[in-house]
């Protein structure tokens, strides 16, 4: 019982909670008008957004299925997408992981297994950091202090974003007198595959999709699923609406 109402007394005291209990108020004893209309549409969708529920079906509605590593054929080269290191954090002796690490400790086990002889990672340095080494060289490091050899580690430090991924790994292949027309595993965050995928085909790389770092979960039907407002649901529905802009995006500008 005591669990159950510390609970309670916390989902009362969040952030997020108590702005939509003062809009509430705020829109239950202001005057009729259309500003209280406006006000009563940003309130619903500020429940909308901010629950976890919806914005968990979303996830899974939008992220392609994962694969297990039985599935992957023996392949020679993986091909891992940066965005997942902290650049703005500076250290000489290790790499700052940010949300998304799955891509490179998944491609890591991938090795481990067989899977992949060689691990290309892809990515430059992106926008303003205040660590002046690229994604790629940082991964790198952090391969080597795992213990895997130096020459079966690529690395691309040009790209700064998907596009770029794509049309620097082929160039890079190329110059390395890599068979371009083999097949490649891409490994990427879950919510990223689709745009990524239709990137590496637009450039005429071959890839099997080994999506990782998922943002969704199994569907749950408890109370703070169903009903507690979630900062994190508002950063799910963030990072689909601009992953779905870029490819709309992509598409119109011949990307993908």
């Amino acid at each position: 019982m005591f669990f159950y109402f510390s609970q309670f007394l916390s989902f009362l005291a969040m952030p997020l909670t108590l702005v939509l209990l003062l809009l509430l108020i705020a829109a239950i004893f202001t005057p009729k008008s259309r500003g209280k209309k406006i006000l009563w549409i940003g309130i619903l969708l500020l429940v909308f957004f901010s629950n976890p529920f919806l914005s968990n079906l979303a996830l899974l509605a939008w992220e392609p299925p994962y694969k297990s590593f039985e599935e992957i054929p023996p392949t020679e080269i993986g091909i891992v997408l940066t965005g997942v290191t902290n650049l703005n954090k500076t250290a000489t002796d290790r790499t700052f992981f940010g949300r998304g690490a799955d891509r490179i400790t998944q491609a890591l086990q991938l090795y481990r297994l067989g899977k992949i002889k060689k691990i290309l990672i892809t990515g430059g340095q992106g926008l303003n950091p205040t660590n002046t080494s690229s994604e790629a060289e940082l991964l790198k490091r952090f391969l080597i202090m795992t213990g895997m050899p130096e020459t079966d580690i690529l690395i691309e430090e040009k790209s700064v974003n998907t596009r770029e991924n794509a049309l620097f790994t082929k160039e890079f292949l190329e110059k390395q007198g890599i068979d371009i027309e083999q097949e490649f595993v891409l490994i990427t965050s879950a919510f990223h595959m689709p745009r990524s995928k239709k990137c590496f085909d637009k450039v005429g790389l071959k890839t099997i999709p080994f999506p990782v770092d998922y943002y969704s979960h199994d569907v749950k039907y408890d109370l703070p699923e169903l009903l507690y407002p979630g900062p994190g649901s508002i950063a799910s529905w963030q990072l689909l609406v601009k992953e779905w802009i870029g490819l709309v995006v992509y598409r119109l500008v011949g990307y993908n």
